[in-house]
């Protein structure tokens, strides 16, 4: 239990970690330690894994490219708002409800549906990030604390439960519409840092689930 409960820990931290790039832009502070050693040992070690291999490759090129790009920070800020803030004809919209339309539940969009759900589990949302529910830093968030929650269970009855209701999240509140908004972003990122961050994001989730069903 104990080694599920660090593994654990280290899932929460990677979908935080996730959730924090797509939430708001990169400093230049917050883009500097993304060229340390600390923060590329780390890329490096994801990257062992033979799905994520590909992204995560990408990730690194594009970092690598920003050495290079002048005005670094203010170019990559122009590219998240061009992606993600401004209209979706041009850009890869972060919401659920863009992709999904309807949910088909009792409520009539996934922000609602989402928004239930944080108030199921009493997550709050951070109030510096005033988006719909369904943006995909939200349920990111929503995602890890569900995760961390479950580190304090004793039972393996009931955390067995818990990881069955994080592959349920998983698989129907997320994949069911970032594939479409990966290829958006694949389109519409021509530098290509957001556009490999989102590959990165769903080559997580898939091997995540496989992970979450066998554990199951």
């Amino acid at each position: 239990m104990q080694e599920l409960k660090a593994f654990n820990e280290q899932r929460a931290e990677i979908y935080w970690w996730l959730s924090s790039l797509f939430a708001k832009e990169l400093t230049e502070q917050e883009l500097d330690k993304y060229h340390s050693a600390e923060i590329r040992s780390f890329l490096t070690g994801l990257g062992q894994n033979e799905m994520l291999a590909k992204p995560i490759e990408q990730l690194i090129t594009s970092l690598n490219q920003l050495q290079d790009r002048e005005d670094a920070q203010l170019e990559l800020s122009a590219d998240f708002c061009d992606l993600f803030l401004k209209t979706d004809k041009h850009g890869a919209l972060p919401y659920a409800s863009m992709y999904i339309g309807k949910s088909g539940l009792l409520n009539d969009t996934p922000a609602q549906d989402m928004a239930d759900l944080l108030a199921k589990h009493n997550i709050a949302v951070d109030k510096n990030l005033n988006e719909p529910a369904d943006h995909i830093a939200i349920e990111l968030d929503f995602l890890g604390n569900l995760i961390i929650r479950s580190n304090e269970l004793e039972s393996a009855v009931h955390m067995e439960e818990a990881l069955r209701y994080q592959a349920n999240f998983i698989e129907s509140q997320l994949l069911t519409w970032l594939p479409e908004f990966t290829q958006r972003c694949q389109k519409q990122d021509e530098f290509g840092f957001y556009s490999a961050v989102s590959s990165v994001l769903l080559a997580f989730c898939n091997i995540d689930l496989q992970y979450l069903k066998v554990e199951q």
